[in-house]
């Protein structure tokens, strides 16, 4: 019988301070408290995350967010069965805050520390939330990171392909930038498209002439830009209007890109023959209505699940950092005081580097 394991969460890798307490065993789980301190006010008039204004925000609210999260759970330490943490990819000075905080509980507590891949929190939301067997097909789609994985166990993935330059949450973020919209990007060029005419403006389909699953989200911004600009001159300044088109225009070439590469990896997923087939989505870009939709399409014709977790668990969260914290453990896995903050940690280590790599290794 699978013993009951209850676990703290701490999430810090980007501009979300978080803490939850997850807690499995064989009655099923569930997330007790997810608390979530955002950034954006700190943020706002940088136009993008500032490393080290996150990285001091972190240190100044992990240990409130711990206590809340504990306090809506009603545990307390000698409760707890871990303590998983963010140890990367991820801003630095972030993830190392977030470290030193689980170290000094984990010590002080005497209770086992692991360490959590950033990316496996997201590639095992699914089995927190709707139990799934191995093995199924992640695509993975937030502000830092755009792969396709197929999930063969806790700690075993194969990317079946990804970004080679930017993520396409990153790329919302920059369009909003560039059209003088609000931060996140992702929401208000959303919000703004809904009101365009995306075939107003004929904008790339990046690497779909290409074969394999890897995609590109740069070039897009750039036309994007010039198209901006050539709209600039002809009315001297941005209409309304246009902004909208332009909005709705890029959202469609987002969408139509990863709904292609999705039909590719669903292909490649499916000649292993899985006994329940299940496409599986994951990070902000998911909570985008028009890509959802087209994923959901793009699932029922392949004739796999689709599944999405709630917008909440969407999003950079403690839970699936403590859920991914017990899937390990539970694999007889957990680390010392010497675990490292890492900047880059790639989910397959064996596929070669999408973004190139230096003396810290592998970017993604």
């Amino acid at each position: 019988m699978t013993k009951t394991l209850t676990f703290l969460g701490i999430e810090s890798s980007c501009d979300d301070t978080a803490a939850a307490i997850v807690r499995a065993g064989p009655a099923g789980t569930s997330i007790l408290a997810s608390v979530v301190a955002g950034q954006t006010a700190l943020h706002a008039a940088f136009g993008g995350v500032v490393p080290e204004i996150a990285a001091r925000a972190h240190a100044e609210k992990l240990d409130l967010c711990v206590e809340e999260a504990m306090d809506r759970a009603g545990v307390r330490f000698a409760d707890l069965d871990g303590i998983a943490v963010t140890a990367g990819p991820g801003l630095i000075g972030g993830v190392m805050a977030g470290v030193m905080c689980a170290k000094g509980i984990a010590a002080g507590a005497g209770l086992p520390l692991v360490g959590v891949n950033h990316l496996a929190g997201h590639a095992l939301t699914p089995r927190l939330t709707d139990d799934l067997a191995f093995p199924y097909l992640m695509l993975l789609v937030s502000g830092g990171h755009c792969q396709f994985l197929i999930a063969h166990g806790p700690e075993d993935f194969t990317r079946l392909g990804g970004t080679i330059d930017d993520a396409p949450g990153e790329a919302f973020d920059k369009t909003a930038k560039l059209l003088g919209l609000p931060q996140p990007g992702g929401p208000a060029v959303e919000a703004e498209a809904a009101l365009g005419d995306a075939a107003r403006f004929a904008f790339p389909r990046p690497l779909l002439d290409r074969a394999g699953c890897d995609m590109s989200f740069s070039g897009l911004k750039t036309a994007l830009l010039r198209a901006r600009d050539a709209a600039i001159a002809d009315h001297g300044g941005l209409p309304r209007a246009t902004r909208s088109d332009l909005c709705a225009g890029f959202q469609a070439a987002v969408r139509d890109v990863l709904a292609e590469k999705s039909r590719r990896a669903l292909t490649e997923y499916l000649a292993l023959a899985p006994a329940h087939p299940v496409f599986a989505v994951a990070g902000g870009v998911a909570a985008n209505q028009a890509i959802r939709t087209a994923l959901e399409t793009v699932a029922a014709r392949a004739g796999a699940r689709f599944i999405a977790p709630p917008l909440a668990l969407c999003t950079d969260n403690a839970a699936m950092i403590a859920w991914a914290g017990i899937e390990r453990f539970r694999l007889g896995q957990s680390d010392g005081m010497d675990l490292s903050a890492r900047p880059r940690w790639p989910l397959d280590q064996s596929a070669p580097a999408l973004l190139g790599s230096g003396k810290k290794g592998a970017k993604a």
